[in-house]
């Protein structure tokens, strides 16, 4: 294998030849730039430079090899560029964020003092390195919708029926067929590894000790075998959420691998084809800057025309390439040419469109707003629920009906279930969990959520998930006050 000196790969940092050094190794990106989806910038920042810190956390280990030809693996390092490297790594300076995290990371309190999905979060968000934490908790535009997801469950009330015999009360259900112990799956959410180094590993780990299905994201920062290679027996099933890329080449082998891999369903992503305007995300490197040079003298540019900022952030950039020429005639025949797995569409969000999902064999839907991370002020989906129940109740017998988004106890996951939804899922808990405690905060999450589900249910006098009907619940007109944190 050829060798290279840090000065070689120094001359390479334009459009017309551009090198980078991610772990020791070589490559010539030049012919990618323009493909990259965060844009060639971003890129062309580490040209000639090692680029492993910035590129490790938020790329899957198999991607240079999917996006890179053979012979733009150019080599390695010689040894004394190596040295040289950890001797300057020895002595990078942290930077002021880094200390911050350092500090909280000492003060993180105990697992055992979480007692709810919001102290999770809580924590997380202390100790998360700031662009993480950013890329985690953005939402669109004004954060009117994420917010207005869990408030919307605070309309609907219960109607409890006592005298019912509930010392044996059973959480389990079945999600297209599989076995998960609590009415909740893990959410398909992107780039595990800004919060953990081990990243979604935590999630399935946790996911096998509690047995709840994990959904994994196209954007996972893990490749989809590593994955699929953590889980503890080959028998626990992953689903898989689809961004259909642009290219039907691409989509189609990327669905050919999963299925290889084992993954039992694609959870087709619909709600999310172009970036959204997550402004916390956006404005995260503007932020990192300031704080960095706090009491140090700065330089502006004039005044002036300077161009919009980067609107991408780090959430931009990951569904560049989404296909955005989707529809029921063409994509869902395409895909049944391609697999037998079936298709649940992720991102329903209106009662027309859950009809026609039925309409078109879809084996699920996903009631959802992508967390509020995309289009500000569309309809919660626990109200989207209730709409269904109310106007098209037969689309609880055509396919089966799960929701994401602002879902925070177990009360919220039994309305939900009382509309006629199958399962719940959650993305930002889990991410926030394994990013503050490993696979034990997963598995500490799933252990608050079960403990609350089983006492609304035996609450309201049910002991099994098909006891819940939705008499149960009523939506009222008005809102109930900010509870207190106590």
């Amino acid at each position: 294998m050829q060798t290279f000196t840090l000065e070689q790969v120094a001359q390479h940092i334009s459009t017309s030849s551009c090198w980078v050094i991610i772990q020791d190794k070589v490559y010539d990106v030049t012919d990618f730039l323009f493909d990259h989806p965060g844009g060639a910038n971003v890129i062309l920042r580490y040209g000639g430079k090692d680029a492993t810190a910035a590129y490790v956390p938020i790329h899957p280990s198999d991607a240079l090899d999917k996006n890179l030809a053979p012979e733009k693996h150019l080599g390695i390092l010689d040894s004394e560029s190596i040295n040289r490297l950890k001797e300057s790594g020895k002595n990078k300076v942290q930077t002021k964020d880094e200390l911050r995290v350092e500090e909280a990371l000492k003060a993180k309190p105990p697992l055992q003092r979480i007692v709810n999905v919001e102290d999770m979060e809580e924590v997380a968000k202390k100790i998360l390195p700031y662009r993480a934490m950013a890329y985690y908790s953005s939402a669109g535009d004004d954060s009117i919708t994420h917010v207005e997801n869990g408030r919307a469950f605070g309309r609907f009330f219960f109607h409890p029926r006592i005298m019912k015999p509930v010392s044996q009360c059973d959480t389990s259900t079945t999600i297209l067929g599989y076995n998960s112990t609590i009415p909740v799956y893990i959410s398909g959410a992107a780039l595990a590894r800004l919060g953990h180094p081990l990243g979604e590993v935590n999630l399935t780990r946790g996911a096998h000790k509690t047995g709840l299905i994990q959904m994994v994201s196209t954007n996972s920062s893990l490749s989809y075998a590593e994955i699929s290679a953590a889980r503890v027996s080959p028998d626990q099933p992953l689903f898989f959420q689809l961004y259909k890329h642009v290219s039907d080449v691409i989509a189609e082998k990327r669905i050919r691998e999963i299925e290889g891999l084992g993954y039992k369903a694609i959870f087709l992503t619909v709600d999310a084809l172009v970036p959204g305007n997550r402004e916390l995300d956006i404005r995260a490197p503007h932020y990192l800057e300031d704080f960095e040079n706090q009491g140090l003298p700065t330089q502006r540019k004039p005044d002036g025309d300077q161009g919009e900022t980067d609107r991408l952030g780090t959430a931009g950039g990951l569904v560049i390439k989404n296909d955005a020429d989707m529809t029921w005639e063409k994509t869902i025949p395409w895909m049944r040419g391609i697999t037998k797995l079936p298709i649940v569409i992720k991102g329903i969000q209106c009662v027309q469109d859950a009809v026609l999902a039925c309409e078109a064999g879809c084996e699920g839907i996903v009631l959802s707003n992508h967390g509020g991370r995309q289009l500000e002020y569309s309809l919660p989906p626990i109200e989207l629920l209730y709409r269904i129940r109310q106007q098209r109740p037969d689309v609880f017998e055509k396919t089966e009906v799960y929701i994401d988004g602002g879902i925070r106890r177990g009360t919220d996951v039994v309305k939900a279930l009382c509309l006629g939804a199958r399962a719940v899922g959650l993305g930002r808990a889990f991410l926030y969990a394994q990013s503050a405690y490993g696979e034990a905060g997963v598995v500490h999450v799933v252990r608050i959520l079960e403990r609350e589900i089983r006492f609304g249910m035996q609450s309201l006098g049910v002991r099994n998930i098909g006891e819940l009907v939705p008499q149960m619940v009523e939506r009222v007109d008005w809102q109930p006050v900010t509870r207190a944190k106590l």
